[in-house]
Protein backbone atom coordinates (compact mmCIF):
# COMPACT_ATOMS: atom_id res chain seq x y z
CA UNK A 1 0.00 0.00 0.00
CA UNK A 2 1.45 3.33 -1.05
CA UNK A 3 1.66 6.52 0.96
CA UNK A 4 -0.01 9.77 -0.09
CA UNK A 5 1.98 12.89 0.82
CA UNK A 6 0.67 16.42 0.26
CA UNK A 7 3.24 19.19 -0.18
CA UNK A 8 1.54 22.26 1.20
CA UNK A 9 2.00 25.78 2.49
CA UNK A 10 -0.49 28.58 1.87
CA UNK A 11 2.43 30.99 1.45
CA UNK A 12 3.54 31.24 -2.17
CA UNK A 13 7.09 31.02 -3.46
CA UNK A 14 8.42 28.65 -0.80
CA UNK A 15 9.40 25.80 -3.12
CA UNK A 16 6.33 23.54 -3.03
CA UNK A 17 6.31 22.73 -6.74
CA UNK A 18 10.10 22.55 -6.96
CA UNK A 19 10.00 20.05 -4.10
CA UNK A 20 7.08 18.09 -5.56
CA UNK A 21 8.57 17.19 -8.92
CA UNK A 22 12.22 17.02 -7.85
CA UNK A 23 11.48 14.83 -4.84
CA UNK A 24 9.25 12.67 -7.03
CA UNK A 25 12.04 12.28 -9.59
CA UNK A 26 14.60 11.39 -6.91
CA UNK A 27 12.29 8.85 -5.26
CA UNK A 28 11.81 7.25 -8.68
CA UNK A 29 15.59 7.18 -9.24
CA UNK A 30 15.87 5.44 -5.86
CA UNK A 31 13.71 2.63 -7.20
CA UNK A 32 10.30 3.75 -5.94
CA UNK A 33 7.19 3.89 -8.09
CA UNK A 34 5.81 7.41 -7.76
CA UNK A 35 2.72 9.28 -8.90
CA UNK A 36 2.76 13.08 -8.87
CA UNK A 37 -0.65 14.76 -8.71
CA UNK A 38 -0.61 18.39 -9.82
CA UNK A 39 -3.39 20.01 -7.77
CA UNK A 40 -2.40 23.59 -8.57
CA UNK A 41 -4.26 25.44 -11.38
CA UNK A 42 -0.96 27.09 -12.38
CA UNK A 43 0.16 23.60 -13.53
CA UNK A 44 3.83 24.35 -12.89
CA UNK A 45 4.60 20.79 -11.80
CA UNK A 46 3.11 19.61 -15.09
CA UNK A 47 5.15 21.97 -17.26
CA UNK A 48 8.23 21.44 -15.08
CA UNK A 49 8.24 17.80 -16.15
CA UNK A 50 7.92 18.77 -19.81
CA UNK A 51 4.33 17.55 -20.08
CA UNK A 52 1.78 19.31 -22.26
CA UNK A 53 -1.59 19.02 -20.48
CA UNK A 54 -3.41 19.40 -23.81
CA UNK A 55 -2.07 15.97 -24.74
CA UNK A 56 -3.67 14.33 -21.68
CA UNK A 57 -6.93 12.41 -22.00
CA UNK A 58 -8.02 13.99 -18.74
CA UNK A 59 -6.57 16.00 -15.88
CA UNK A 60 -7.18 16.20 -12.15
CA UNK A 61 -10.07 18.56 -12.96
CA UNK A 62 -12.00 15.88 -14.86
CA UNK A 63 -11.30 13.38 -12.08
CA UNK A 64 -12.64 15.70 -9.39
CA UNK A 65 -15.56 17.33 -11.19
CA UNK A 66 -16.66 14.86 -13.87
CA UNK A 67 -15.81 11.62 -12.08
CA UNK A 68 -13.25 10.52 -14.70
CA UNK A 69 -11.31 7.38 -13.83
CA UNK A 70 -7.99 8.51 -12.37
CA UNK A 71 -6.17 5.62 -14.06
CA UNK A 72 -7.00 7.10 -17.47
CA UNK A 73 -5.52 10.47 -16.41
CA UNK A 74 -2.11 9.03 -15.50
CA UNK A 75 0.67 10.06 -17.90
CA UNK A 76 4.32 8.99 -18.20
CA UNK A 77 7.07 11.56 -17.63
CA UNK A 78 10.71 11.93 -18.61
CA UNK A 79 11.70 10.04 -15.45
CA UNK A 80 11.31 6.28 -15.41
CA UNK A 81 9.13 5.28 -12.46
CA UNK A 82 7.54 8.73 -12.11
CA UNK A 83 4.03 9.21 -13.48
CA UNK A 84 1.78 12.26 -13.45
CA UNK A 85 -1.83 13.34 -13.22
CA UNK A 86 -1.60 16.78 -14.76
CA UNK A 87 -3.40 20.02 -14.01
CA UNK A 88 -4.99 22.64 -16.24
CA UNK A 89 -6.10 26.21 -15.64
CA UNK A 90 -9.74 25.05 -15.51
CA UNK A 91 -8.97 23.57 -12.08
CA UNK A 92 -9.71 27.10 -10.81
CA UNK A 93 -13.38 26.38 -11.52
CA UNK A 94 -13.36 23.19 -9.46
CA UNK A 95 -13.42 25.25 -6.27
CA UNK A 96 -16.88 26.55 -7.23
CA UNK A 97 -18.17 23.32 -8.77
CA UNK A 98 -17.33 21.26 -5.68
CA UNK A 99 -18.74 23.80 -3.25
CA UNK A 100 -22.25 22.37 -2.97
CA UNK A 101 -21.32 18.70 -3.24
CA UNK A 102 -21.87 16.32 -0.38
CA UNK A 103 -18.55 15.37 1.27
CA UNK A 104 -16.77 17.73 -1.14
CA UNK A 105 -13.64 17.64 1.03
CA UNK A 106 -13.22 13.92 0.27
CA UNK A 107 -13.47 14.18 -3.53
CA UNK A 108 -9.71 13.77 -4.08
CA UNK A 109 -9.53 10.97 -1.51
CA UNK A 110 -12.07 9.00 -3.56
CA UNK A 111 -10.06 9.71 -6.74
CA UNK A 112 -6.70 8.55 -5.36
CA UNK A 113 -7.67 5.72 -3.01
CA UNK A 114 -7.96 3.13 -5.85
CA UNK A 115 -4.41 4.00 -7.01
CA UNK A 116 -2.61 3.59 -3.68
CA UNK A 117 -1.68 -0.05 -4.20
CA UNK A 118 0.02 0.73 -7.53
CA UNK A 119 2.58 3.19 -6.11
CA UNK A 120 5.07 3.48 -3.28
CA UNK A 121 4.42 7.22 -3.01
CA UNK A 122 1.75 9.56 -4.32
CA UNK A 123 2.83 13.21 -4.03
CA UNK A 124 0.28 16.03 -4.28
CA UNK A 125 1.51 19.47 -5.29
CA UNK A 126 -0.87 21.95 -3.62
CA UNK A 127 -1.69 25.50 -4.60
CA UNK A 128 -0.63 28.40 -2.32
CA UNK A 129 -3.97 28.67 -0.54
CA UNK A 130 -6.13 26.89 2.00
CA UNK A 131 -9.09 26.61 -0.39
CA UNK A 132 -11.27 23.63 -1.23
CA UNK A 133 -8.66 21.90 -3.43
CA UNK A 134 -5.92 22.16 -0.81
CA UNK A 135 -8.30 20.91 1.89
CA UNK A 136 -9.09 18.01 -0.48
CA UNK A 137 -5.37 17.28 -0.83
CA UNK A 138 -4.84 17.26 2.94
CA UNK A 139 -7.91 15.07 3.45
CA UNK A 140 -6.61 12.59 0.86
CA UNK A 141 -3.10 12.53 2.33
CA UNK A 142 -1.52 10.28 4.92
CA UNK A 143 0.99 13.01 5.71
CA UNK A 144 2.10 16.48 4.68
CA UNK A 145 5.50 17.98 3.90
CA UNK A 146 5.64 21.70 4.69
CA UNK A 147 8.33 23.63 2.78
CA UNK A 148 9.56 26.66 4.72
CA UNK A 149 11.60 29.38 3.04
CA UNK A 150 14.71 30.55 4.90
CA UNK A 151 13.61 34.17 5.31
CA UNK A 152 12.24 36.54 7.94
CA UNK A 153 8.53 35.93 7.28
CA UNK A 154 8.96 32.16 6.91
CA UNK A 155 7.33 31.21 10.19
CA UNK A 156 4.38 33.53 9.58
CA UNK A 157 1.33 31.55 8.60
CA UNK A 158 2.71 28.17 9.69
CA UNK A 159 0.43 28.29 12.73
CA UNK A 160 -2.56 28.82 10.43
CA UNK A 161 -1.58 25.81 8.31
CA UNK A 162 -0.98 23.66 11.42
CA UNK A 163 -4.38 24.67 12.74
CA UNK A 164 -5.97 23.66 9.42
CA UNK A 165 -4.16 20.32 9.59
CA UNK A 166 -5.41 19.87 13.16
CA UNK A 167 -9.02 20.53 12.09
CA UNK A 168 -8.75 18.13 9.15
CA UNK A 169 -7.20 15.49 11.41
CA UNK A 170 -10.04 15.89 13.90
CA UNK A 171 -12.97 16.04 11.50
CA UNK A 172 -11.96 14.42 8.21
CA UNK A 173 -8.69 12.46 8.25
CA UNK A 174 -7.64 11.11 11.67
CA UNK A 175 -4.57 9.42 10.16
CA UNK A 176 -3.11 12.68 8.80
CA UNK A 177 0.37 13.46 10.15
CA UNK A 178 3.03 16.06 9.51
CA UNK A 179 5.74 14.22 7.58
CA UNK A 180 8.19 17.03 8.15
CA UNK A 181 9.18 20.66 7.74
CA UNK A 182 11.62 21.24 4.88
CA UNK A 183 13.84 24.32 4.84
CA UNK A 184 14.17 25.65 1.28
CA UNK A 185 16.18 28.40 -0.46
CA UNK A 186 18.80 28.04 2.26
CA UNK A 187 22.04 30.03 2.20
CA UNK A 188 24.40 28.89 4.95
CA UNK A 189 26.34 32.17 4.69
CA UNK A 190 23.37 34.13 6.02
CA UNK A 191 22.92 34.32 9.79
CA UNK A 192 19.16 34.73 9.34
CA UNK A 193 18.88 31.46 7.41
CA UNK A 194 20.66 29.63 10.22
CA UNK A 195 18.41 31.31 12.80
CA UNK A 196 15.29 30.15 10.93
CA UNK A 197 16.64 26.59 10.83
CA UNK A 198 17.39 26.65 14.56
CA UNK A 199 13.95 28.08 15.35
CA UNK A 200 12.28 25.35 13.32
CA UNK A 201 14.23 22.64 15.14
CA UNK A 202 13.51 24.27 18.51
CA UNK A 203 9.75 24.38 17.84
CA UNK A 204 9.27 21.14 15.89
CA UNK A 205 12.21 18.91 16.80
CA UNK A 206 12.47 15.68 14.83
CA UNK A 207 9.70 16.81 12.48
CA UNK A 208 12.28 19.04 10.74
CA UNK A 209 14.12 17.28 7.92
CA UNK A 210 17.89 17.16 8.38
CA UNK A 211 18.21 17.85 4.66
CA UNK A 212 17.98 21.50 3.62
CA UNK A 213 17.44 22.70 0.05
CA UNK A 214 19.98 25.38 -0.94
CA UNK A 215 19.48 28.36 -3.17
CA UNK A 216 20.67 26.99 -6.49
CA UNK A 217 20.40 28.44 -9.99
CA UNK A 218 20.05 24.97 -11.53
CA UNK A 219 16.85 24.41 -9.54
CA UNK A 220 15.48 27.61 -11.06
CA UNK A 221 16.61 26.78 -14.59
CA UNK A 222 15.54 23.15 -14.87
CA UNK A 223 11.72 23.69 -15.12
CA UNK A 224 12.16 25.91 -18.18
CA UNK A 225 13.78 22.90 -19.87
CA UNK A 226 10.96 20.58 -18.77
CA UNK A 227 13.33 18.50 -16.65
CA UNK A 228 13.81 17.75 -12.96
CA UNK A 229 17.19 18.87 -11.73
CA UNK A 230 18.57 15.32 -11.50
CA UNK A 231 18.30 15.12 -15.29
CA UNK A 232 19.17 18.74 -16.01
CA UNK A 233 22.32 18.87 -13.86
CA UNK A 234 22.81 15.79 -11.66
CA UNK A 235 25.98 17.20 -10.07
CA UNK A 236 24.40 20.47 -8.93
CA UNK A 237 23.89 21.27 -5.25
CA UNK A 238 20.12 21.29 -5.76
CA UNK A 239 20.16 17.83 -7.31
CA UNK A 240 22.32 16.42 -4.52
CA UNK A 241 20.05 17.97 -1.87
CA UNK A 242 16.85 16.48 -3.31
CA UNK A 243 18.63 13.14 -3.62
CA UNK A 244 19.45 13.34 0.09
CA UNK A 245 15.85 14.32 0.90
CA UNK A 246 14.56 11.28 -0.99
CA UNK A 247 16.81 8.96 0.99
CA UNK A 248 15.87 10.66 4.28
CA UNK A 249 12.16 10.28 3.51
CA UNK A 250 12.56 6.60 2.58
CA UNK A 251 14.60 5.98 5.74
CA UNK A 252 12.01 7.72 7.97
CA UNK A 253 9.19 5.65 6.55
CA UNK A 254 11.16 2.43 6.82
CA UNK A 255 11.70 3.14 10.55
CA UNK A 256 8.00 3.87 11.05
CA UNK A 257 7.06 0.51 9.53
CA UNK A 258 9.66 -1.37 11.58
Amino acid sequence: MGKIIAIANQKGGVGKTTTAFNLGACLASDGKKVLLVDADPQANATSGLGVNPDEAKSSIYECLVDGANAATAVMPTCVEGLELICSRIDLVGAEVELMNRREREKSLLHVLEPLKEQYDYILIDCSPSLGVITVNALTAADSVIIPVQAEYFALEGISQLINTIRIIKTRLRPALEIEGFLLTMYDARLRLANQIFEELKEHFGDMVFSTVIPRNIKLSESPSHGLPVILYDPESRGSIAYGQLSKELISRNRRKKA
